[in-house]
């Protein structure tokens, strides 16, 4: 009796537990920034402030999501060790609010020393901790800085652990906000909390117009929203013969010169440079006419 063929099965991965997913939840802090939290609260609540661990003492910020939904959104980033502790007192909340007051003051002094020590870098923005363990500043460069003196001075005059961190400039856009070109709140500074690099093929794919001008944002770089429809563009394209190709219709050869996704129209030249446009239903009929007569 002849061997049966090994068939290999799939390694399924196995799925949270609902009791693992109950205790992660995720924390919003100032700007964009986030964490995932281990929870031993069982009636936790989005939008309320709660005290969590930090690597040097202890932070507070607001749910976001928690359960499944939080547990998702961590998946990439492995399972959260840090725990959150409890939910914040009153008097907890109005230590927040004035170290946020404070940070203005923190951001005028630093951009005061840097202008000091004659650093080509521009201070967008500072961040406490709020046990004042740590002072983050987030600043933007064109090119590497040494600000090893500006951080000895920073430590001295702040009196706490200095973190320099630099950003691009789409983050610099989320952390300050503004109103984008379309009357609304800029996307990353509300609801978009990854920012993706964006390319020029975007732009192509859906024919816009390529000057920077009209497709940048208030950061300078191109606009997030591009991506939005990005997927459904190549997708309606996949309908329609690819521009510069050439088709035999029953007009005879013809180059498809342009396409329009919206009205379902394409536009053909003949070898005299004549143009006509046609539905892309109209176009198929031809080219299968033009198939059967040709045969």
């Amino acid at each position: 009796m002849e061997d049966e063929p090994v068939i290999a099965l799939p390694v399924l991965q196995p799925l949270p537990s609902p009791e693992s997913a109950g205790r992660v939840v995720e924390v919003a802090f100032k700007g964009i920034r986030t964490g995932f939290y281990n929870s031993d609260i069982p009636d936790a609540r989005a939008g309320e402030y709660v005290l969590v661990e930090s690597d040097r003492g202890r932070d507070l910020g607001r749910v976001r999501s928690l359960g499944g939904v939080a547990l998702a959104k961590c998946s990439d980033k492995g399972t959260p060790t840090a725990r959150l502790l409890r939910r914040a007192e009153q008097a907890e909340i109005d230590q927040l609010v004035a170290l946020r007051a404070d940070e203005d003051r923190i951001r005028r002094t630093s951009r005061e020393m840097v202008l000091r020590q004659g650093l080509d870098m521009k201070v967008t923005d500072a961040e406490w901790q709020w046990d004042r363990n740590r002072l983050t500043i987030y600043f933007t460069a064109e090119r590497r800085v040494d600000f090893r003196e500006l951080v000895r001075e920073m430590a001295r005059a702040f009196r706490t652990r200095i973190e320099l961190k630099q950003i691009g400039v789409r983050d610099e856009a989320a952390l300050l906000g503004g109103v984008g070109r379309c009357g609304r709140d800029l996307c990353c500074a509300t609801w978009l909390r990854e920012i993706k690099p964006i390319s020029l093929q975007l732009a192509k794919d859906q024919n816009l117009s390529l000057n920077p001008q009209q497709i940048s944002g208030s950061c300078g770089r191109l606009l997030c929203c591009l991506t939005y429809e990005h997927d459904a563009y190549l997708q309606a394209r996949k309908r329609f013969p690819r521009e510069g190709k050439t088709l035999r219709t029953l007009q005879g050869m013809e180059r498809v010169a342009a396409i329009d996704i919206w009205r379902d129209q394409v536009t053909l030249q003949n070898e005299a440079r004549q143009r006509r446009t046609v539905t892309l239903v109209e176009l198929t009929a031809e080219m299968q006419k033009a198939s059967v007569g040709a045969a």
